[in-house]
């Protein structure tokens, strides 16, 4: 796994992200402030310093702050007046609230997804699905690590991407991301009892094959399962 170190380097090499109106690079640097939030690479609660952040990646404050704010307003941020912004302390009710919100949203995109879906979106969902089959996900291996997560947002994604609401599709990502964050900080592999992959299968499958109720009670019971297992693994204080 990049460092937070590698992930600012990296960003100076990079090129901005390309807007309607032209580069954002307030855009670049949220997703990379992002990422490291939820990698567990700025731990919860750490003061950002925002002089030193802005040096180390090499812009001006007003992208810098743009970025910031972007990230209070999805939640992995906090601010307050002469204590500036943190990035967002962990907690149990937090994440109980998240599970709660992603199994509430995400089967709302899937029921219409599976309404709107064509054979194009059947196919893709196939896709995605070989794509992450295709990963031998070594934990020891930081970079087969990043492939995985990768390949298993994209899975996640695909599936309710024929949804037909993009501001559904907004607020889902977030949460998502959110909820990625614990995951990856405390659970450090799934329960040997359980198979990601089948789980995934099995919602992908009952979905092309417009089995509605199914695929909305797999999806559900696999975001819980998941959502059970970071709870265990969640430090209580």
């Amino acid at each position: 796994m990049l460092t937070f170190q590698a992930k600012i380097q990296d960003l100076s090499n990079s090129e901005p992200v390309l807007g309607p109106t032209g580069p954002t690079l307030a855009s670049t640097v949220a997703g990379r402030l992002r990422s490291a939030i939820i990698a567990g690479e700025m731990a919860p609660g750490s003061k950002i310093n925002i002089h030193r952040v802005r040096a180390q990646l090499g812009v001006s404050l007003s992208p810098l702050r743009e970025a910031l704010s972007r990230l209070f307003s999805e939640g992995f941020l906090t601010f307050q007046d002469k204590r500036g912004y943190r990035v967002a302390p962990v907690s149990e009710r937090d994440l109980r609230q998240i599970i709660q919100l992603r199994i509430n949203l995400e089967t709302l995109a899937l029921r219409e997804a599976i309404d709107l879906g064509d054979s194009h979106w059947e196919h893709l969902v196939l896709q995605r699905l070989a794509e992450l089959r295709a990963i031998d996900c070594d934990p020891e291996d930081p970079h087969a690590v990043e492939l995985w997560e990768q390949a298993h947002r994209n899975v996640h994604v695909e599936l309710l991407s024929a949804c037909g609401m993009p501001l559904l599709l907004q607020f889902v990502q977030t949460l998502h991301d959110l909820y990625d964050r614990y995951r990856r900080i405390f659970l450090a592999a799934p329960h040997k009892a359980r198979d990601p992959m089948a789980e995934h299968v099995a919602v992908a499958t009952a979905a092309i094959e417009r089995r509605k109720s199914d695929a909305v009670a797999l999806l559900k019971r696999h975001i819980e399962k998941t959502g059970t297992e970071t709870l265990k693994a969640l430090p209580r204080s």
